[in-house]
């Protein structure tokens, strides 16, 4: 008969004062259901997801298709009024013509009054490229045509890529150290009045406020000014696309041809782009400091519980401002965890056997 298992833990108890950094206490947790409930839970967000998957899938083609195919027969509809107007012209050259234009308008060369345009990789147009490539957005409208270029940008991509994320994580610790005393002083001023989690969540929605009005109001509002054929729902679309990092590229800033002072407003919009993201993880490092949002868990821990059956957070180390130690909760942080097969009874009974293993 097989052996059960156990989960062998070393956990640092961070209420007892005599506990140094490196000593740790040998806790032993029989496997039990809960974490078979946690793989059920995954398996069934797993089947949600393909699901959401199926319903974008319906409603974006009920959405959009019906529009395609009204582009569809205005082309062709243009199409034979051009052939009409030019019998000199034959079908098949129209389409060898058509094809070519494609074909380099994919590679992001416009055919539409190319001669006095500003050229794809003039120093606006490619300061404006390297952020996008540097923070992933990628929008995919200019990509590099030489080999030299497509070879440089592979290791532009991996060194500037992980040192971007680097600065995006440092700027944002710092930016969390004032958003934490605002929520520390929230918490001294409200605690009579609102317990400490609808407190925290007052915070949430004030920094998600904040977020919602300088990264996508006022620069929606900034680009339906500066962009001739954008709306408002088209530039707010914009930045959304820009800050959640998808990167259609279907809008794109300053690619008018009438656009003026454009070096300028790439740089500015670049810049635009980079403190939008930094922010963007500030709100979502404070949305995950609170642990009852924290909805992750739910699929890839198991709740460990004590003997009176009340829940115990257990956070991880150097893991940012902790809520739960501002109101007095003890903290136990994983040191150390692996499964062990149990040999005997005395195994079961004495953590001592485990560690002298």
């Amino acid at each position: 008969m097989a052996k059960p298992y156990v989960y062998v833990m070393l956990v640092a108890d961070s209420t007892d004062e005599s506990c140094d950094e490196d000593s740790t206490t040998l806790k032993i947790m029989p496997e039990n259901n809960s974490s078979k409930w946690t793989g059920l839970r995954l398996a069934l967000l797993v089947l949600f997801l393909v699901l959401y998957l199926v319903i974008g899938s319906v409603v974006f083609s009920a959405l959009e298709g019906p529009m395609e195919q009204k582009e569809i027969d205005e082309i062709k509809k243009l199409r034979a009024e051009f052939l009409g107007n030019h019998s000199c012209i034959s079908d098949a050259e129209l389409e060898r013509l058509i094809v070519k234009i494609v074909k380099y308008s994919e590679r992001g060369v416009s055919a539409v009054r190319n001669a006095t345009m500003e050229p794809n990789w003039s120093f606006g147009q490619s300061f404006f490229f390297a952020g996008t490539v540097l923070t992933t957005i990628g929008y995919g409208h200019v990509a590099p045509l030489s080999d030299g270029g497509k070879a440089f940008c592979i290791f532009y991509a991996l060194i500037g890529i992980p040192l971007t994320l680097i600065m995006f994580t440092a700027i944002v610790e710092r930016l969390n150290i004032p958003v934490t005393v605002f929520l520390q002083y929230l918490l001294n001023k409200m605690q009579h009045l609102a317990s400490p989690f609808h407190i925290r969540l007052v915070h949430l929605f004030l920094v998600i406020g904040l977020v919602l009005l300088f990264i996508f109001l006022i620069p929606a509002a900034i680009f339906t000014a500066l962009e001739v054929e954008w709306n408002y729902l088209d530039s707010f679309y914009y930045c959304f696309i820009s800050m959640t990092t998808i990167g259609l590229g279907d809008y794109i800033p300053g690619e008018h041809p009438d656009q003026q002072s454009r070096t300028v407003y790439k740089i500015a919009t670049t810049i635009y782009l980079y403190l939008g993201l930094i922010f963007m993880m500030l709100m979502i490092a404070v949305l995950y400091e609170i642990p009852e949002l924290n909805l992750g868990i739910h699929f890839y821990m198991a709740t460990a519980g004590s003997g009176d059956g009340e829940t115990t957070y257990l956070q991880a180390r150097n893991g940012g401002p902790n809520y739960t130690q501002q109101i007095d909760e003890p903290v136990h942080t994983i040191t150390k965890s692996y499964k062990r097969q149990l040999t005997s009874d005395s195994d079961e009974e004495s953590p001592a056997a485990v560690q002298n293993k």
